[in-house]
């Protein structure tokens, strides 16, 4: 059986209950007294409300963009910089970031997008 990727708690919770046999029980029960256990709607709400970062390749543009900004720019942000770097980073975490004037904010999300960069394009 090939592992499954777990979208958020949920899906952990699920894994857990199922290698512990827990869940086998619960279904039993569940089968026998005729009453939903609601563990479906559960992991939903979980996977929903604690989802795990879901990481995607950087698409040729910005992959591209990123060649130029890791070469050429120096250590201040414009505010265009920072629109594309938040546009980037929402396409590869699939996580909207908000525009600050924190440094060491920038800073960190830039280097998450370096680390995929650097992967990437070894």
């Amino acid at each position: 059986m090939a592992k499954r990727k777990s979208k958020g708690l949920g899906d952990t919770i699920e894994k857990i209950t199922e290698a512990t046999g827990i869940k086998t029980v619960v279904d039993a029960i569940s089968e026998a007294t005729g009453i939903d256990c609601g563990c479906g709607e559960r992991k939903e709400l979980l996977n929903k409300l604690f989802p795990y970062k879901q990481i995607e390749c950087l698409n040729e543009e910005d992959n591209e963009w990123l060649t130029n900004f890791f070469t050429t720019t120096n250590d201040q942000l414009t505010p265009k910089q920072q629109t594309r770097i938040i546009d980037i980073y929402k396409n590869v975490f699939n996580q909207k970031i908000s525009p600050s004037n924190c440094g060491s904010c920038w800073r960190d999300r830039i280097q998450e997008l370096k680390q995929i960069y650097n992967t990437q394009n070894a």
